[in-house]
């Protein structure tokens, strides 16, 4: 058993068999609906907050971790005599990476690390996985941590979403580039930059967009044999196993890592979003 605990939060998806598996801590940013607020995965499952979102008139908002709540868990697990890798999902897309660094330099403990992804969603998952199966094979804190800044930059995400209203509205995409696509029916494949997305490619229609998500990893990824690739998908299993079809027959990766894109991604994404991550 590790002596490291691993903790994240929810703008990182990953599926639920690792979490288990290597007793890594989820930390829930915060969906507001209106008046009402539920704490990611806590309160709300995957399963109604889609549900929801198909239902409401305003676009939910997300709010990050607070700096007392990383310290009441961080105090706890200093408290089992563990030390503690905190991997956050991109510092641009949150306050919730500054919460972590606050939590730590308040508590003054050399036995804390908090690193920031520059990555969302499983492409951020790639990090903690690394990092689990690191601390599971008995390597230190600090190689850990030399390992995941070697990675840093290197963690490609290309997805696609089923509509751009949910970026566009959410202020993560420039509005009238947004309208356009829209209104002439172009697929955007997007990516994430310095940790914020950035479009990437494009396609008309829906029906040619795995292909080219395919063909652009093959470009930018080259090999596949000796890598995970994370799959993630919001609400569309059906586009979930075209694209899983597609990575095991085209790129051959080691291991595939399928994941639901969860409440904190997907107010941004909305349902529809279909995404994959792997290293460069």
């Amino acid at each position: 058993m590790s002596n490291i605990q691993i903790i994240t939060d929810s703008m990182v998806d990953m599926p639920k068999d690792i979490l288990d598996k290597y007793d890594i801590i989820v930390m829930p940013l915060t969906i507001i609906f209106g008046d009402e607020e539920y704490r990611d995965g806590v309160d709300l499952t995957n399963a109604q907050f889609y549900e929801k979102l198909s239902q409401s008139k305003e676009l939910p908002k997300t709010a990050q971790i607070t700096p007392s709540a990383f310290i009441e868990i961080f105090e706890k697990v200093l408290g089992e005599g563990k030390e503690i890798l905190c991997i956050n999902g991109s510092s641009k897309a949150s306050g919730t990476f500054q919460s972590a660094v606050v939590a730590k330099d308040s508590l003054e403990s050399d036995k804390i690390e908090v690193f920031d992804t520059m990555a969302l969603s499983s492409g951020a998952g790639i990090f903690v996985y690394e990092a689990a199966k690191m601390a599971a094979e008995g390597k230190d804190l600090k190689e850990i941590v030399e390992r995941l800044n070697a990675m840093k930059g290197q963690v490609d995400h290309i997805f696609t979403v089923d509509t751009l209203e949910y970026l566009k509205k959410g202020g993560r995409l420039d509005p009238m580039k947004a309208t356009i696509a829209m209104m002439l029916n172009i697929k955007p494949i997007l990516t994430v930059v310095d940790g914020l997305v950035e479009p990437l490619d494009k396609v008309r229609g829906g029906k040619k967009v795995i292909g080219k998500m395919i063909e652009l990893a093959k470009e930018r990824g080259k090999t596949f044999e000796d890598k995970v690739v994370g799959i993630s998908h919001a609400g569309s299993e059906d586009m979930l196993n075209l694209l899983k079809e597609q990575v095991i027959e085209d790129l051959k990766p080691k291991e595939i890592m399928i994941t639901e894109i969860g409440c904190t991604i997907g107010t941004h994404a909305g349902p529809g979003t279909l995404a994959m991550f792997y290293t460069i």
